[in-house]
């Protein structure tokens, strides 16, 4: 069954004129404004529940996506992301969300002035020809020649050995020309994050943070690697985007449940600080650690005081958006309070 919610694309500040966020009228968004910044949203009518089907999933990735950098088209350019498919069912709880990451927000906010992030695709165009140079690697010619004297001819464990050195090979070159191509790149880039490559022939697959003047300079040091690789590799540039790898909100629900059970696990006090469950953390650890024991170690109560503890750590950082004390508190009332974590995406 479906249900009603509002999906959240992402934050913006409050300083965008009122003609700009007028144009969002008939595109299906809208802002939920609270202080000096806004969530942009929309109403869903068809959030399925989780998890979603691959297919769903796909379609949602490329509605986000396109929403998100739609808005940057319209001259959003201080826009923070929200990671995909984050439903909440009032504009109470979006306006909880803006109250409780409101520092964060604000500081990566500003952050991200005047930066963008440009996404890079570096593919090998002959990829069979590259297969074949590898294939006369020295140190495979002398395996081959090695296999060969001992039999006369390769069997099929000897073409998958042969097979495995080529692949080792082909990953030294390709992480060779990676490290290249990013060396090239790094003096003009703020950051640079390496997303997984989808193949072997992709030699690249990685996002690059820059200044909003610097775009005309990635495309004229990319003009420059093509003509040192004279055209064997694929270039393939994406953006500008939003700074979607370096700049993601994230929203993390806690269950009250666990933060009681965790609470109880580390046996922390009524009031406590991030010391004390560090303290706690440790002492308890101690008494299970499968290395520490190594015949008495109980590794399900070493996992289950793990989890305690990375679920307080949640607990303090989520407390601490919304209110200063110091210590926090573990009173029941004040974990309903405190059941929302807003980070930046690992």
């Amino acid at each position: 069954m479906t249900a009603k919610g509002i999906y959240i694309y992402g934050i913006v500040p409050n300083l965008y004129s009122t003609e700009m966020f007028r144009s969002l009228e008939g595109s299906g968004v809208y802002a939920i404004p609270f202080q000096n910044i806004s969530a942009i949203v929309s109403d869903r009518l068809d959030i399925e529940p989780e998890p979603l089907s691959r297919e769903s999933l796909g379609y949602l990735l490329v509605h986000h996506q396109k929403t998100v950098e739609e808005l940057q088209r319209k001259g959003f350019s201080m826009l923070i992301p929200m990671r995909l498919g984050k439903v909440v069912e009032s504009k109470q709880e979006v306006i909880k969300i803006l109250t409780n990451g409101y520092d964060l927000i604000i500081t990566t906010l500003q952050k991200i002035e005047n930066l963008l992030e440009i996404d890079l695709v570096a593919t090998w165009g002959n990829f069979p020809g590259i297969l074949q140079e590898i294939a006369g690697h020295p140190d495979i010619a002398a395996m081959k020649a090695d296999l060969l004297k001992k039999s006369g001819t390769l069997t099929q464990i000897d073409q998958v050995s042969v097979g495995m050195l080529v692949q080792e090979k082909l990953k030294e070159k390709n992480a060779k020309v990676e490290l290249n191509i990013l060396d090239s790149l790094s003096a003009i880039c703020i950051d640079i994050k390496m997303h997984e490559v989808m193949n072997d022939e992709m030699v690249t697959n990685s996002a690059l943070l820059i200044k909003n003047n610097m775009q005309e300079k990635v495309d004229q040091i990319i003009n420059q690697l093509d003509e040192e690789y004279e055209g064997l590799l694929n270039f393939k540039l994406v953006g500008p985007l939003p700074c979607y790898s370096f700049f993601t909100l994230e929203i993390k629900e806690l269950d009250p449940e666990h933060v009681s059970q965790a609470k109880k696990d580390l046996e922390l006090r009524e009031e406590t600080s991030d010391t004390e469950i560090k303290q706690a953390y440790l002492k308890k650890a101690k008494l299970f650690h499968p290395d520490v024991h190594i015949e008495n170690g109980d590794k399900e109560n070493f996992n289950r005081i793990n989890k305690a503890y990375h679920t307080m750590l949640n607990y303090s950082a989520a407390a601490r958006q919304s209110s200063k004390d110091d210590p926090i508190s573990l009173a029941k009332e004040k974990i309903i309070e405190n059941l929302i974590l807003v980070k930046i995406k690992d």
